[in-house]
């Protein structure tokens, strides 16, 4: 959900209370403000009333609503001085209605050629139920136009302050570090949003001159090694050929050349990690597994051949994913390898195309690998002294870097799995 949608959410739900809150203390202070205007025009009939009677005391025999809107009744001088003027509520049958409604009534009194009165007076309400009704569709439409208000604010106009955020979210969505590409910040007047492009470019410059350095690093630091790897070798198999040496002398320079072929395929396999990792590698294209996987067995047919191992290629189905050509095949190599050096001779391997699936099995130990440790640096599986220990963490850091998922399971048969989204 969007930043705007997210505050108008609770902007909406926060609303509801506060307009119902506000409701309610309206409802109130209208009707008290009705009361009010009500008895103040009862009051006012009394004195008119009061000074009707001067002029026509025949008013004084209505003593019910039948005909008017006033009664009187006489009362004691003590129920006089001891009386209490008083406002109520009820009920009174209306005709034009044909119902019952409700009216406000009015009791006070008055003294008139020494006859003493008890006055009451009615006046028409308005009806609660009817009030309430009509307050709770006007608040509802209130409640709608507030809305409305609020998405077409946020869509119109805080849309376009927050413009400059959206533009740097847009441009981090798409930044690569690998392919160097500049960040480009809108200005803004708001002091947060400048702070934000500020910290932005300051944090992007900092980790590319970082890239860039460790890249550098690792491309001086294989090839400063490689070097000096390769004279070497090459300087002490030039020795063992010219000169004559005994059995333990040639055995001590060969464990010395095997040492340094192992430290030459270590430092290729670390690089090309460290390149994995830092994501050097740009070109991608939509890669068939299946004919990948028939180009490269072809390259295992002589160590197939020499180990007595039959393939078992089963072709149901063309997964195909983006990927670096290059990565692919040193991902399929890797396990395919794997399996066929430490698989047992004269047996067989079977590998097995599905749809999302690539998964190659093999006959070796009969003991499952641990697969928490399967796939990190230096493990080596068997006891093979020349391999680095790297290959599946290899094969990890490239399933990472596109969003493949590698798995493990023993049945009988060790089975590696690749998974494509």
């Amino acid at each position: 959900m969007k930043l705007l949608n997210h505050t108008t959410k609770y902007l909406s739900l926060l609303l509801l209370p506060l307009i119902t809150l506000w409701a309610i203390a309206f409802y109130y202070a209208m009707l008290d403000e009705i009361y009010d205007s009500l008895d103040d025009g009862l009051e006012n009939q009394k004195i008119l009333l009061m000074q009707r009677t001067k002029e026509d005391p025949s008013i004084l025999q209505n003593t019910d609503f039948n005909k008017h809107v006033y009664a009187f009744k006489p009362i004691s001088k003590n129920d006089y001085k001891h009386f209490k003027e008083s406002y109520r509520d009820t009920l009174m049958y209306m005709y034009n209605e044909d119902d019952y409604e409700p009216v406000r009534i009015y009791e006070s009194t008055l003294k008139h050629d020494n006859i003493y009165y008890k006055i009451k007076i009615i006046t028409s309400m308005v009806e609660e139920d009817d009030l309430i009704g009509d307050l709770v569709q006007y608040l509802i439409g209130l409640y709608i136009l507030l809305v409305i208000s609020i998405l077409l604010l946020n869509n119109i106009l805080l849309k376009k302050i927050w413009k400059p955020f959206y533009h740097s979210i847009a441009q981090l969505k798409n930044f690569k570090i690998e392919k160097e590409n500049k960040i480009t910040t809108k200005p803004s007047t708001i002091d947060e949003f400048e702070l934000l492009n500020k910290t932005i470019t300051k944090l992007i410059k900092k980790s590319s001159d970082s890239y860039t350095e460790q890249k550098h690093f690792i491309e001086n630091a294989s090839h400063e090694l490689q070097t000096p790897l390769a004279i070497s070798i090459n300087k002490l198999e030039l020795f063992l050929e010219n000169n004559p040496l005994d059995e333990n002398q040639t055995k001590a320079l060969a464990a010395v050349l095997d040492n340094l072929n192992r430290l030459t395929r270590l430092n290729k396999s670390l690089l090309l990690l460290s390149k994995i990792e830092n994501k050097q590698f740009l070109n991608e294209e939509t890669i068939d597994f299946s004919l990948l996987t028939a180009d490269i067995l072809e390259d295992f047919k002589d160590l197939l051949a020499h180990k007595n191992i039959t393939i078992n290629f089963e072709n149901d189905a063309t997964p195909k994913t983006i990927i670096n050509r290059d990565l692919a095949i040193i991902l399929l190599t890797n396990f395919i390898k794997n399996a066929i050096i430490h698989g047992h001779s004269n047996s067989e391997i079977t590998i097995q195309l599905k749809t999302n699936s690539w998964a190659i099995s093999n006959f070796g130990p009969s003991k499952a690998l641990n697969e928490n440790t399967l796939f990190t640096r230096f493990k080596k599986v068997g006891n093979n002294k020349k391999s680095s220990g790297l290959g599946l963490a290899i094969n990890k850091a490239i399933a990472t870097k596109y969003n493949l998922k590698l798995s493990y399971n023993f049945n009988d048969t060790h089975t590696f799995f690749i998974h494509f989204p």
